[in-house]
């Protein structure tokens, strides 16, 4: 049985911190850097623990999309993991579904870039892909992202979307998305 718990970067203690952050390393086969980590902090995480083992995590924060002429308030999904051996069990779509939650209760849409491996998952879980170009609000400017290109989903909650128009993300360090 797996439940899923929510809670904010700052109610969690060091120790479940800690092992989230090794739990993101290993689920990610040391593909997970200080900026990622970084990027999973300040919001609202989803834990989801089989027995006292932590088997899937996802954190929605803040973040600010630049779309349609309107700067949006997007809760944008990061550290989305699932423990291989619990992989294909609902343990995803439990996860995301709590993230959800909180998307659809505070924001004007959800956002996040999937790896290659994931992009059918979040389809299934009624994330459309963005179609139009991606760039990233830089301190030199609006650079175009175009690796991002395709990679780039959202869920809209109020927001009205043109998934062929430009979506631009604000300014990070690390991956801009």
């Amino acid at each position: 049985m797996v439940r899923v718990h929510t809670a904010h970067t700052a109610d969690l203690g060091r120790a479940t911190l800690d092992a989230v952050r090794g739990f993101l390393e290993t689920a990610f086969a040391g593909d997970f850097s200080a900026d990622d980590w970084d990027h999973a902090l300040g919001g609202v995480h989803a834990l989801a623990w089989a027995g006292g083992e932590l088997v899937g995590h996802g954190s929605v924060v803040q973040r600010r999309l630049l779309h349609g002429g309107r700067a949006l308030r997007a809760g944008y999904v990061e550290g989305m993991a699932v423990h291989a051996g619990h992989r294909r069990a609902g343990v995803g779509a439990a996860v995301i579904r709590e993230l959800r939650r909180v998307i659809d209760g505070a924001y004007e849409l959800g956002a996040l870039s999937s790896t290659e491996e994931g992009l059918r998952f979040y389809a299934a879980q009624g994330w459309a892909p963005w179609r139009g170009p991606t760039s990233a609000l830089t301190p030199g400017g609006v650079v175009r992202t175009p690796d991002e290109d395709g990679a780039v989903h959202v869920v809209a909650v109020d927001a009205p979307l043109d998934l062929d128009g430009e979506l631009v993300c604000d300014w990070r360090d690390g991956a801009p998305w």
